[in-house]
């Protein structure tokens, strides 16, 4: 395993300065994620890749954002998050290409989002039309050479598995946030690994505590103090064989979030 970090990409900040940041942290991986299409771009693209040559520093996991309203709560949420809510899913599905096909001029071969609280009964409207949806979205990067992975938190483990299942692609895998799991209530992280631990691809180093409010999400901590048991996480990890990338996110800015990820990055050497 190795440790990498998540920076974002958008039109207001340099991104070449950011993953010059990556470099000069001590890490030589990153995600890239981004909420703004307009970065879409040859010439960003071109940006991007000078700055990951000079600065000796990989993408794992294009994380692709997706337009329109989206509330982070347990109750907007549900209408307005991801491919599940059909108002927003055509456009949603046409921007996910879009990040798929931007992935692709990076050269990256694996592109995440968030799905959406992915309904829990199999037998719904609503879960049956997100499958599809979403299956057309992971055809779509199949076919750019990438896999497709959901970042967990919003549904239970057992719905993603589901879910993967009966898309029933051979690109499809998880980048598994353990803080989603325990933010939105849905599950231990370690507990996770036995039922989606075989589709891990990357993994977001984030911690948190369970949400105490029946309308909001647990709080984001930063790593080691939250609820995220560590040791033995990575642990299972190893038991699973995974080697991949442990992507440090802090959702924070300004320089406490650098002396956040500082301080995580030294938490998690220590364990790998």
């Amino acid at each position: 395993m190795k440790l990498g970090v998540l920076i974002n990409l958008n039109q207001s900040s340099d991104i070449t300065e950011k993953i010059k940041k990556v470099h000069d942290m001590g890490f030589s991986s990153c995600q890239i994620t981004c909420w703004d299409m307009a970065c879409y771009t040859d010439e960003t693209a071109e940006t991007i890749k000078a700055a990951l040559t000079q600065y000796d520093v990989t993408v794992s996991t294009f994380w692709a954002g997706w337009s329109g309203r989206g509330f982070w709560n347990f109750y907007e949420g549900q209408m307005t998050l991801g491919i599940v809510p059909e108002a927003y899913r055509f456009q949603r599905i046409q921007d996910l290409k879009a990040g798929s096909d931007f992935a692709k001029k990076l050269g990256v071969n694996q592109m995440a989002t968030h799905a959406g609280f992915i309904p829990e009964d199999p037998n719904s409207e609503r879960y049956k039309g997100t499958v599809y949806a979403l299956r057309e979205i992971a055809s779509y990067a199949k076919d750019n050479g990438q896999y497709f992975l959901f970042e967990t938190g919003q549904e239970t483990p057992i719905t993603l598995l589901r879910a993967i299942q009966d898309i029933g692609l051979d690109n499809l895998g998880v980048n598994l946030d353990p803080a989603n799991l325990i933010c939105y209530g849905k599950a231990n992280p370690v507990d996770a690994l036995d039922t989606i631990g075989k589709y891990v691809r990357d993994v977001h180093a984030k911690d948190a505590l369970y949400p105490t409010d029946g309308y909001k999400l647990g709080v984001e901590t930063p790593l080691g103090e939250g609820k995220v048991n560590f040791p033995a996480f990575v642990a299972k990890l190893k038991e699973l064989g995974y080697d991949g990338v442990l992507t440090i996110e802090r959702e924070i800015s300004g320089e406490q979030q650098t002396k956040d990820i500082i301080a995580g990055k030294a938490f998690l050497e220590a364990l790998i």
